[in-house]
Protein backbone atom coordinates (compact mmCIF):
# COMPACT_ATOMS: atom_id res chain seq x y z
CA UNK A 1 0.00 0.00 0.00
CA UNK A 2 1.30 3.51 -0.91
CA UNK A 3 1.49 6.35 1.19
CA UNK A 4 -1.15 8.22 -1.10
CA UNK A 5 -3.09 4.49 -0.62
CA UNK A 6 -3.08 5.11 3.50
CA UNK A 7 -4.01 8.86 3.80
CA UNK A 8 -7.03 7.92 1.37
CA UNK A 9 -8.54 5.26 3.34
CA UNK A 10 -8.10 6.70 6.26
CA UNK A 11 -10.03 9.92 5.36
CA UNK A 12 -12.86 7.26 3.73
CA UNK A 13 -12.76 4.62 6.99
CA UNK A 14 -16.08 6.02 9.17
CA UNK A 15 -14.27 4.44 12.10
CA UNK A 16 -11.33 6.82 10.69
CA UNK A 17 -13.93 9.98 10.74
CA UNK A 18 -14.80 9.78 14.56
CA UNK A 19 -11.20 9.35 16.19
CA UNK A 20 -10.00 12.75 17.50
CA UNK A 21 -7.82 14.89 15.97
CA UNK A 22 -4.82 13.92 17.89
CA UNK A 23 -5.21 10.02 17.51
CA UNK A 24 -5.88 10.92 13.70
CA UNK A 25 -2.90 12.75 13.30
CA UNK A 26 -0.73 10.39 14.72
CA UNK A 27 -1.81 7.87 12.04
CA UNK A 28 -0.98 9.70 9.56
CA UNK A 29 2.60 10.47 11.68
CA UNK A 30 2.66 6.56 11.48
CA UNK A 31 1.87 5.93 7.93
CA UNK A 32 4.62 8.43 6.82
CA UNK A 33 7.13 7.07 8.67
CA UNK A 34 6.59 3.77 7.37
CA UNK A 35 6.72 4.85 4.24
CA UNK A 36 10.06 7.26 4.12
CA UNK A 37 13.28 6.73 4.87
CA UNK A 38 14.54 9.45 7.35
CA UNK A 39 18.80 10.37 7.41
CA UNK A 40 20.29 9.85 10.52
CA UNK A 41 21.92 12.86 11.42
CA UNK A 42 25.40 11.97 12.78
CA UNK A 43 27.59 15.29 14.45
CA UNK A 44 29.66 16.27 16.84
CA UNK A 45 34.00 14.91 17.39
CA UNK A 46 36.64 15.82 14.31
CA UNK A 47 38.44 12.48 16.01
CA UNK A 48 35.62 10.50 15.29
CA UNK A 49 34.96 11.62 12.08
CA UNK A 50 37.02 9.45 10.00
CA UNK A 51 36.23 6.60 11.23
CA UNK A 52 32.34 7.41 11.24
CA UNK A 53 32.41 7.88 7.93
CA UNK A 54 34.32 4.71 6.71
CA UNK A 55 31.99 2.84 8.85
CA UNK A 56 29.06 4.82 7.36
CA UNK A 57 30.13 4.01 4.01
CA UNK A 58 30.37 0.61 4.68
CA UNK A 59 27.02 0.38 6.03
CA UNK A 60 25.50 1.90 3.13
CA UNK A 61 26.30 -0.42 1.07
CA UNK A 62 25.12 -3.32 2.81
CA UNK A 63 22.24 -0.98 3.21
CA UNK A 64 21.60 1.20 0.29
CA UNK A 65 17.99 2.66 1.57
CA UNK A 66 19.88 3.77 4.79
CA UNK A 67 20.43 7.53 4.53
CA UNK A 68 22.94 9.29 7.07
CA UNK A 69 24.71 12.72 7.61
CA UNK A 70 28.01 13.28 9.29
CA UNK A 71 29.26 16.70 10.40
CA UNK A 72 32.34 17.49 12.62
CA UNK A 73 33.02 20.39 14.43
CA UNK A 74 33.51 19.37 18.06
CA UNK A 75 32.19 16.74 21.04
CA UNK A 76 30.45 20.16 22.15
CA UNK A 77 29.03 20.77 18.81
CA UNK A 78 27.70 17.02 18.62
CA UNK A 79 25.67 17.37 22.17
CA UNK A 80 24.12 20.44 21.84
CA UNK A 81 22.78 19.22 18.59
CA UNK A 82 21.81 16.12 19.95
CA UNK A 83 20.41 18.51 22.78
CA UNK A 84 18.45 21.02 20.20
CA UNK A 85 16.94 18.07 18.28
CA UNK A 86 19.68 18.48 14.96
CA UNK A 87 21.62 15.38 15.47
CA UNK A 88 19.93 11.53 16.31
CA UNK A 89 24.54 10.41 17.21
CA UNK A 90 27.00 12.81 18.89
CA UNK A 91 30.10 11.67 18.27
CA UNK A 92 32.53 12.67 21.20
CA UNK A 93 36.22 12.01 22.42
CA UNK A 94 35.78 12.66 25.87
CA UNK A 95 32.67 12.04 28.23
CA UNK A 96 29.36 14.21 28.54
CA UNK A 97 29.89 16.46 31.12
CA UNK A 98 27.26 17.14 34.30
CA UNK A 99 26.29 20.51 32.64
CA UNK A 100 25.80 18.93 29.50
CA UNK A 101 23.70 16.15 30.72
CA UNK A 102 21.50 18.31 32.86
CA UNK A 103 20.39 20.68 29.81
CA UNK A 104 19.60 17.66 27.76
CA UNK A 105 17.77 16.34 30.60
CA UNK A 106 16.24 19.98 30.69
CA UNK A 107 15.18 19.06 26.99
CA UNK A 108 13.29 16.26 27.91
CA UNK A 109 16.98 13.81 26.78
CA UNK A 110 17.49 10.44 28.12
CA UNK A 111 20.89 9.91 26.49
CA UNK A 112 22.36 6.68 26.43
CA UNK A 113 26.42 6.08 26.24
CA UNK A 114 27.99 3.80 23.61
CA UNK A 115 31.77 2.82 23.31
CA UNK A 116 32.53 2.42 19.69
CA UNK A 117 36.31 2.24 20.35
CA UNK A 118 39.24 4.00 21.52
CA UNK A 119 42.06 6.73 20.58
CA UNK A 120 45.82 7.47 21.63
CA UNK A 121 46.24 11.01 21.49
CA UNK A 122 49.64 11.74 19.37
CA UNK A 123 51.62 14.56 20.08
CA UNK A 124 53.08 16.05 16.96
CA UNK A 125 55.98 18.40 15.74
CA UNK A 126 57.26 19.64 12.40
CA UNK A 127 59.03 16.53 10.27
CA UNK A 128 62.74 18.78 11.09
CA UNK A 129 62.35 18.81 14.80
CA UNK A 130 65.50 17.13 16.40
CA UNK A 131 63.11 16.60 19.76
CA UNK A 132 61.79 13.26 19.82
CA UNK A 133 61.09 12.51 23.31
CA UNK A 134 59.37 14.79 26.01
CA UNK A 135 58.00 14.00 29.30
CA UNK A 136 54.25 14.89 30.31
CA UNK A 137 55.59 17.55 32.53
CA UNK A 138 57.76 19.10 29.60
CA UNK A 139 54.49 18.94 27.86
CA UNK A 140 52.34 20.58 30.63
CA UNK A 141 55.25 23.39 30.55
CA UNK A 142 55.09 24.00 27.24
CA UNK A 143 51.51 24.45 26.68
CA UNK A 144 51.07 26.49 29.94
CA UNK A 145 53.74 28.63 28.41
CA UNK A 146 56.63 27.98 30.94
CA UNK A 147 59.22 26.67 28.27
CA UNK A 148 58.67 28.67 25.26
CA UNK A 149 61.95 27.67 23.52
CA UNK A 150 62.93 23.87 22.04
CA UNK A 151 66.69 24.40 22.89
CA UNK A 152 65.47 23.85 26.97
CA UNK A 153 63.96 20.37 26.15
CA UNK A 154 67.15 19.67 23.91
CA UNK A 155 66.27 20.62 20.55
CA UNK A 156 67.23 23.70 18.30
CA UNK A 157 67.17 27.08 19.51
CA UNK A 158 63.80 28.19 18.35
CA UNK A 159 60.20 29.65 19.34
CA UNK A 160 57.95 27.10 20.72
CA UNK A 161 54.59 27.46 18.66
CA UNK A 162 52.08 25.43 20.33
CA UNK A 163 48.77 24.54 19.13
CA UNK A 164 45.63 23.15 20.64
CA UNK A 165 41.82 22.75 19.55
CA UNK A 166 39.36 24.99 20.55
CA UNK A 167 37.55 24.66 23.67
CA UNK A 168 34.47 22.91 22.24
CA UNK A 169 36.63 20.04 21.26
CA UNK A 170 36.64 16.88 23.45
CA UNK A 171 40.14 16.34 22.18
CA UNK A 172 41.41 19.84 23.86
CA UNK A 173 39.15 18.68 27.06
CA UNK A 174 41.40 15.21 27.39
CA UNK A 175 44.69 16.59 26.66
CA UNK A 176 43.93 19.05 29.83
CA UNK A 177 42.81 16.31 31.81
CA UNK A 178 45.32 13.59 31.01
CA UNK A 179 48.40 15.72 29.88
CA UNK A 180 48.08 19.10 31.70
CA UNK A 181 46.25 17.62 34.72
CA UNK A 182 43.60 19.98 34.14
CA UNK A 183 45.68 22.96 34.23
CA UNK A 184 44.78 25.85 32.05
CA UNK A 185 46.61 26.26 28.28
CA UNK A 186 48.38 29.18 28.35
CA UNK A 187 47.28 32.63 26.95
CA UNK A 188 47.34 33.34 23.53
CA UNK A 189 47.69 29.76 22.41
CA UNK A 190 47.18 29.24 18.87
CA UNK A 191 43.49 27.65 18.98
CA UNK A 192 42.51 25.43 15.47
CA UNK A 193 38.80 24.71 14.68
CA UNK A 194 39.51 21.33 13.09
CA UNK A 195 42.05 18.37 13.39
CA UNK A 196 43.01 19.36 10.22
CA UNK A 197 43.70 22.73 10.21
CA UNK A 198 46.36 21.38 13.51
CA UNK A 199 48.07 18.81 10.64
CA UNK A 200 48.42 21.79 8.24
CA UNK A 201 49.43 24.29 10.92
CA UNK A 202 52.50 22.53 12.42
CA UNK A 203 53.57 20.87 9.06
CA UNK A 204 54.30 23.96 8.09
CA UNK A 205 55.68 25.79 11.12
CA UNK A 206 59.07 24.67 11.98
CA UNK A 207 58.59 25.48 15.92
CA UNK A 208 55.31 23.84 15.90
CA UNK A 209 53.66 21.50 18.14
CA UNK A 210 50.00 20.10 19.24
CA UNK A 211 48.47 16.75 19.68
CA UNK A 212 45.45 14.67 16.96
CA UNK A 213 43.98 11.62 17.00
CA UNK A 214 46.08 9.07 16.01
CA UNK A 215 43.91 8.53 12.88
CA UNK A 216 45.29 12.14 11.56
CA UNK A 217 48.83 11.11 11.77
CA UNK A 218 50.76 11.06 7.99
CA UNK A 219 54.05 11.70 7.18
CA UNK A 220 53.70 15.45 7.14
CA UNK A 221 54.45 15.49 10.89
CA UNK A 222 56.41 13.55 13.05
CA UNK A 223 54.99 12.06 16.90
CA UNK A 224 56.64 12.78 20.00
CA UNK A 225 57.48 9.65 22.57
CA UNK A 226 56.52 10.77 25.76
CA UNK A 227 56.98 9.75 29.11
CA UNK A 228 54.69 9.20 32.16
CA UNK A 229 57.25 8.22 33.93
CA UNK A 230 59.69 11.12 34.79
CA UNK A 231 62.31 10.09 31.81
CA UNK A 232 62.22 6.72 32.66
CA UNK A 233 60.63 5.32 29.48
CA UNK A 234 58.99 6.80 26.24
CA UNK A 235 56.60 5.49 24.45
CA UNK A 236 55.56 5.96 20.34
CA UNK A 237 52.01 6.21 20.11
CA UNK A 238 50.64 3.54 18.05
CA UNK A 239 47.98 1.36 17.89
CA UNK A 240 49.93 -1.48 19.48
CA UNK A 241 51.33 0.58 21.92
CA UNK A 242 47.55 1.59 23.17
CA UNK A 243 46.23 -1.44 23.04
CA UNK A 244 48.60 -3.03 25.75
CA UNK A 245 47.99 0.06 27.25
CA UNK A 246 52.18 1.09 27.36
CA UNK A 247 50.97 4.68 25.97
CA UNK A 248 48.69 6.00 28.38
CA UNK A 249 47.45 9.28 26.25
CA UNK A 250 44.51 6.60 25.42
CA UNK A 251 40.82 7.74 25.35
CA UNK A 252 37.37 5.86 24.31
CA UNK A 253 35.47 7.06 21.55
CA UNK A 254 31.58 8.04 22.16
CA UNK A 255 28.55 7.83 20.70
CA UNK A 256 25.47 9.44 22.37
CA UNK A 257 21.99 9.56 21.57
CA UNK A 258 18.31 10.03 23.13
CA UNK A 259 16.53 6.43 24.17
CA UNK A 260 13.78 7.76 22.11
CA UNK A 261 15.58 7.38 18.80
CA UNK A 262 16.67 3.89 19.43
CA UNK A 263 15.43 2.33 16.96
CA UNK A 264 16.77 4.64 14.08
CA UNK A 265 20.37 4.80 15.17
CA UNK A 266 20.69 1.19 16.92
CA UNK A 267 21.34 -0.77 13.46
CA UNK A 268 23.93 1.49 12.72
CA UNK A 269 25.49 1.37 16.06
CA UNK A 270 24.96 -2.31 15.75
CA UNK A 271 27.08 -2.72 12.77
CA UNK A 272 29.60 -0.51 14.52
CA UNK A 273 30.10 -3.21 17.48
CA UNK A 274 29.80 -6.07 15.01
CA UNK A 275 33.27 -8.02 14.54
CA UNK A 276 33.29 -6.19 10.99
CA UNK A 277 32.66 -2.61 12.47
CA UNK A 278 35.40 -3.24 14.53
CA UNK A 279 38.03 -4.66 12.08
CA UNK A 280 37.44 -0.74 10.67
CA UNK A 281 37.80 1.04 13.67
CA UNK A 282 41.47 -0.86 13.38
CA UNK A 283 41.95 -0.07 9.68
CA UNK A 284 41.12 3.53 10.26
CA UNK A 285 44.07 3.78 13.11
CA UNK A 286 42.00 3.87 16.24
CA UNK A 287 41.48 0.75 18.72
CA UNK A 288 39.02 -1.58 19.02
CA UNK A 289 37.00 -2.15 21.76
CA UNK A 290 37.94 -6.14 21.86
Amino acid sequence: MSETDVLFFCWENKYIRKMKKKVFLAVIALAWVTTNTFAQRIKGSDTCLPLTQKQAEKYLSKNPSARITITGGGTGVGLSSLRDGTADIAMASRKVKFDERIRLQEAGKTIKEVTIGYDALAIIVHPDNKVSNLTREQLEDIFMGKITNWKDVGGADMRIVAYARETSSGTYEFFKESVLKNKNYMNGIMSMPATGAVIQSISQTRGAIGYVGLAYVSKDVKTINVSYDKGETFVKASSETAMDRTYLVVRPLLYYYDTKSESVVKPFIDYLLSSEGQNTVKEVGYIPIK
